[in-house]
Formats: structure tokens, C-alpha cells, sequence
């Protein structure tokens, strides 16, 4: 990767044409309708890390209504988007990302959920006046968590897991830490002719349990696998992608693998994503459950809340591996 001397996209990394991410053409795909849906979901998270979700129930247009709302906003002046900044951690963000030097061709809202849908519109930021007052907002971010939890039980009975809720109700509590994002890749004329692709949202893995991720048809989303390579994620605007997170690798000692992903943009298309990112309560303590550990399996992982690891997150960079903080010796 190099540098774009270029100052509206200074420190923003490129990646040359010459080495394109392959087609993920082996996506798992877990259709919540099939008998075989709990075997499928478990295969793809202990081989990737991620996978599509179909037959959701979730109505198309109610994502189209709040991509629309998303549109709507970054559409806006900067001067009025800029309004609602900068984002520290939460509220509107445009290229930095974080504040340890991070930084993409990516403008964003980024804000917190109470967990019980009756709260969901209580945001933590005024900036979302425009949002919280939407029907589309809250019907869309309650469907997501029942989705989840459907996702997440589902997980449970692949794994043999009682009760059906056991890691559930992690993500379900009033105080569960729940974060919401809109990212708007815009185009990039500049890129025109250059031959190379630009970093829109650096790797890295989500802290939390599991993210829950949808998108416009644009392409962009690339995940490495196990052998380092990246490939790129078809986009489909009627499914959902899931993502497992850095606690739930912890939670399952391994056997689950948190996924490594980035968004890489072209320029000449806009991409736009939402995502749900759900995590336990503030104290919860993260460590292996001890039902899924086999006889004389040892933990590969100290225990750590949530909160001390959500803070270890904030302090890295995004491609920092935060997991090896908390990995016991060898």
C-alpha cells in the first residue's frame, strides 16, 4: 500500500490494482428457514468468522426507508453535517477514525443504544434529531436485535448449548452495550485514472460479540481468511452479513474465529453500510464458557470485562490484534 501525495487524501492509504482481492465465491450462507441452518451458521463461524443471512423476515423496504433517512443527512452541507461532530467517540465523523491516528476515505454517525426497543431512539447525542424521531430508525434497529437474538440462539443449539438463550441474553440485558453506525463511502473523482483502489475503513476486528451488518449494492467489503488472503464479499442490499467479534472468539476459547475485514472503495460508486454492533453490560466478564470446553481444555484467554476490553479497543489502532493483550502464556 502507498500514500496518495494528494491533500484531500493526505494519510489515507491506497492499494494498487495490480493485486485485486479475489471473489469470495464460497460465502456461507445461512438461510434461517433451512433444517440445516444451525450446522451451516457454525461451520461458517469456526471456519470464517462471518456469513450471509437469508429468509430474515426483515421487510426490504424498511432498509431501503432508513438508507434513504442515512442518504438524506450525508447529503447535507459539511458545514452542517460538521454540526454534529466531531465524533468523540460517538456523533458525525468524516475520514479520521478514532483518535489514534486512523483514517479513511469514510464519513460516519456513530452513536449508543439502550437495549430495550421502547429506548431505542433515547440516543445518546442530539446531533440525531433527524434519526431519532424516525419510524424507520427504531422498527429497523428492533428488528435487527430480535434478528440477532435468533442468530445468537441458533448459535446455542449448533452448539449443543443449554439454556437456548445462554449467549443471547448476553447482548438482550436493559444494559447491554449496544452501538449503532452509518458509513457513507462517497466517490472519489480524484481516483479517476490512477488504477488503484483507496482504504475507506482500515482492517480490523469488532471488540464485541457479534456485528450485524447490511449494506447498499455497492462492492467494497473484503475479509481475510485463515491463510491471510483477502477476499471480497459480494454485496447483497436484501441480506445480512454477521461478523464475529473478538468476545465471542474468547467466549467459544477459540473454536469461533473473530474475522479480520476491511472496506476498500474505488471511488467511482458510493457505498453505504449500517451496522449493529452488540456487546454485553459494562461488567460482564468475558472468559471461556465453561460448557463448551472440552475435558482438560484449558482457557487460552485471562478473564476481562467488557469494560476493560472496550477500553483496551479505544486506546489501539484499528489493526492492532488487542486479543494478544489478554491471551494466557503458552
Amino acid at each position: 500500500m502507498v500514500v496518495l501525495s494528494v491533500p484531500e487524501l493526505d494519510r489515507i492509504s491506497l492499494i494498487r490494482a495490480g493485486n485485486p482481492a479475489a471473489r469470495f465465491d464460497a460465502l456461507p450462507v445461512v438461510d434461517l428457514l433451512s433444517p440445516d441452518a444451525a450446522a451451516t451458521l457454525i461451520e461458517a463461524c469456526e471456519e470464517f468468522g462471518f456469513f450471509k443471512i437469508t429468509n430474515h423476515g426483515i421487510p426490504t423496504d424498511l432498509m431501503r426507508r432508513l438508507e434513504a433517512e442515512a442518504v438524506e443527512f450525508f447529503s447535507l452541507p459539511p458545514a452542517e453535517k460538521e454540526k454534529s461532530g466531531p465524533a468523540n467517540p460517538f456523533g458525525y465523523g468524516n475520514k479520521r477514525i478514532g483518535s489514534n491516528g486512523d483514517m479513511g476515505w469514510v464519513e460516519y454517525l456513530l452513536f449508543s443504544l439502550a437495549s430495550k426497543p421502547s429506548s431505542h431512539a433515547s440516543v445518546s447525542n442530539s446531533f440525531l434529531r433527524l434519526f431519532a424521531t424516525s419510524s424507520a430508525l427504531n422498527a429497523y434497529l428492533s428488528a435487527i436485535r430480535e434478528l440477532a437474538s435468533r442468530v445468537l440462539a441458533l448459535m446455542a443449539l449448533g452448539l449443543e448449548m443449554e439454556p437456548i438463550d445462554a449467549i443471547s441474553k448476553l447482548v438482550t440485558d436493559e444494559a447491554s452495550d449496544g452501538i449503532f453506525r452509518l458509513n457513507h463511502y462517497p466517490t472519489c473523482p480524484v481516483l479517476q485514472g490512477l488504477n488503484c483502489s483507496l482504504t475507506g475503513f482500515g482492517e480490523h476486528t469488532d471488540p464485541q460479540i457479534i456485528s450485524v451488518l447490511r449494506s447498499n449494492n455497492c462492492a467494497g467489503l473484503q475479509i481475510a481468511l485463515k491463510d491471510e488472503r483477502w477476499v471480497s464479499v459480494p454485496p447483497d442490499e436484501d441480506s445480512f452479513f454477521v461478523n464475529v467479534g473478538d468476545s465471542l472468539q474468547v467466549l467459544t476459547n477459540g473454536r469461533f474465529r473473530s474475522v479480520r475485514h476491511r472496506v476498500v472503495t474505488n471511488g467511482s460508486e458510493s457505498r453505504m453500510s449500517m451496522i449493529y454492533f452488540l456487546g454485553p453490560t459494562m461488567a460482564e466478564k468475558i472468559a471461556p464458557m465453561r460448557q463448551l470446553m472440552g475435558e482438560g481444555e484449558q482457557s487460552k484467554y485471562k478473564e476481562f470485562t467488557w469494560s476493560e476490553y472496550k477500553k483496551a479497543a479505544y486506546k489501539s489502532r484499528l489493526a492492532d490484534n488487542r486479543l494478544r493483550l489478554f491471551e494466557k502464556s503458552k
